[in-house]
């Protein structure tokens, strides 16, 4: 979805989407899908948007270094995104602190237990809260890929997008 932007607007200003982990080794997803990092977090670009995607982030909730580094690129100004459980973490590193956020269905609970100053969005696919976009499950991370992209650019761009995707839901801004 977001590389897809990046192409679309290449000839107009760089976007560079890219992966990023602690190291460049490679990483194991959730579901056994492995991973190489473009970028070891260290040697990253500057950051304008952050990621988190969720999954199996249990380990992560009481990693000071990761909490650390999250909190960090957040005072940089970068754009705090999750998708899925990542709110988890953010809500872990002190990001969702009196902020509405959303995360998957099955994991809402769980996120108010971590934060409970969070006001929790339960019907919300997205939401975005001026510095940190969270999102539900995976098929609302793409809406609200979507809605980064009117943000970041325009909604004709996001439009653009969705259709080059065969997406059918149109873009909420």
């Amino acid at each position: 979805m977001l590389t897809q932007w990046a192409r679309q607007v290449a000839d107009e200003r760089e976007v560079s989407v890219f992966t990023l982990a602690r190291s460049a080794d490679p990483v194991s997803c959730a579901h056994g899908l492995r991973v190489i990092p473009d970028h070891a977090a260290e040697d990253a670009p500057p950051l304008d948007v952050l990621l988190f995607p969720g999954g199996r982030v249990k380990q992560f909730l009481e990693d000071e270094p990761l909490l650390d580094w999250l909190r960090g690129v957040r005072d940089t100004g970068a754009l705090m995104t999750s998708v899925c459980t990542g709110a988890h973490v953010y809500a872990s590193a002190g990001i969702l602190e009196n902020r509405p956020a959303t995360t998957w269905f099955g994991a809402l609970d769980s996120l108010v237990e971590i934060d409970p100053t969070i006001e929790l969005r339960r019907d919300d696919r997205f939401v975005d809260s001026g510095e940190v976009v969270t999102s539900a499950g995976v098929s609302a991370g793409i809406d609200m890929a979507l809605h980064l992209v009117a943000r970041l650019d325009s909604r004709e761009r996001a439009e653009s997008v969705r259709r080059y995707l065969q997406y059918e839901t149109p873009v909420s801004v």
